[in-house]
């Protein structure tokens, strides 16, 4: 898994990851620069899921529980109203981080 940074670019934060796009999950890496927001699937049949987003493109930053109990999903909404879901350990610091990029 590789991305490609652009000028000034430099990686804050990353961590493995599970996406869930509808009724399809996807293991990968969420990668967070200090421009942009990035999904890198693991599998290479998933390569079409990867995707950036930009910080004005999301427009709420939710807390979820994965299987009603376990305190480790974060739902991005953009925009143009698509809900994208992680479960990821460390939710409470991505989300501040996300939020602080506004």
């Amino acid at each position: 898994m590789r991305i490609d940074l652009k000028a000034n670019e430099t990686v804050v934060k990353a961590t493995n990851t599970l996406h869930s796009s509808g009724t399809a999950e996807f293991k990968g890496k969420l990668v967070l620069t200090n421009q942009r927001i990035y999904f890198i699937s693991a599998q290479r049949e998933a390569e079409a899921y990867d995707f950036e987003i930009l910080p004005d493109q999301i427009s709420e930053v939710i807390y979820y529980n994965v299987f009603r109990f376990f305190p480790k999903g974060l739902e991005l909404k953009t925009k143009e109203g698509i809900s994208l879901k992680f479960t990821m350990k460390d939710r409470d610091t991505w989300c501040r981080m996300i939020v602080s990029m506004n």
